[in-house]
């Protein structure tokens, strides 16, 4: 990396913050956007439809998610930090893939959240499962966020960069009342060691710690809505607690889910 690119991804930062991004995305789009200039070893100044054309047919992706977070990095410099026209570049999107989650059972994930003796560990996976609620969400948690009243919690800047209100549930309002006179954090409600926001990594060690080695921290959020969905709660309802725009999104957890199968006159 040289000077002359350093000084491009402070611009490209710009953009993105300017844009409103979230904190993560543009993490995920400056590390694939290095990468390029990194690849293609010129000048951003110099640059053609040929080298990001180039660059994304010859890209070996890992896989589906990868390569759409690829072409939407490479797009943004494109077109919003270049302001090259879009006609010039094919962005082609891979074929959509059903991805099935790995669900943790209720029963065995309950007992696990029982046991757990860390109040901080044992909060933040309950609150997870309680709402469903991405890493991102949780880390980002301030102590404002918590509606005792209302009975309700505000998600600031979640995906998509929207704000948006999940139910407080009775269980997890007390855990929280315990967890809070005991570590008493000043802004966020949960805080690192050495720093003001505990991490996503150490979020996914904790859900490895005590659920299981092939989990990770969004398998809770999968089972969450997928332990709805077995209950035979409305699907809309549950879209609307997932926080997702597409109902289909929401529809993937019918090929998980119990009650789907359950009702089949097998032999």
């Amino acid at each position: 990396m040289n000077k002359s690119h350093d000084r491009f991804l402070r611009i490209v930062n710009q953009k993105l913050k300017y844009f409103r991004y979230s904190k993560r995305t543009i993490e995920i789009y400056l590390h694939y956007i290095e990468k390029f200039l990194v690849t293609v070893n010129e000048y951003p100044q110099h640059l053609t439809g040929n080298h990001f054309q180039t660059y994304l047919d010859n890209y070996n992706f890992s896989s589906g998610s990868q390569q759409n977070q690829i072409i939407n990095a490479i797009k943004f410099l494109y077109e919003k930090v270049l302001d090259r026209k879009y006609g010039k570049v094919r962005f082609d999107r891979p074929k959509t893939e059903l991805f099935l989650p790995d669900i943790i059972d209720e029963t065995y994930l309950k007992e696990c959240i029982c046991k757990i003796s860390n109040l901080k560990h044992k909060c933040i996976i309950s609150l997870a499962y309680s709402d469903a609620l991405r890493v991102s969400d949780i880390v980002n948690l301030k102590i404002t966020d918590i509606d005792s009243k209302r009975m309700q919690i505000k998600v600031v800047k979640g995906k998509g960069n929207k704000d948006a209100y999940v139910p407080l549930t009775q269980n997890v309002l007390d855990l929280l009342r315990i967890y809070y006179k005991q570590y008493r954090p000043k802004e966020y409600l949960f805080e690192g060691q050495k720093s003001p926001q505990y991490s996503a990594n150490s979020c996914n060690k904790i859900v490895k710690k005590y659920i299981g080695e092939k989990y990770h921290f969004h398998s809770l959020r999968h089972s969450s809505l997928t332990h709805l969905m077995d209950k035979g709660v409305n699907q809309r309802l549950i879209q609307k607690l997932a926080r997702h725009q597409n109902g289909s999104t929401t529809e993937r957890y019918t090929h998980v889910s119990k009650q789907s199968l359950e009702n089949l006159p097998l032999y």
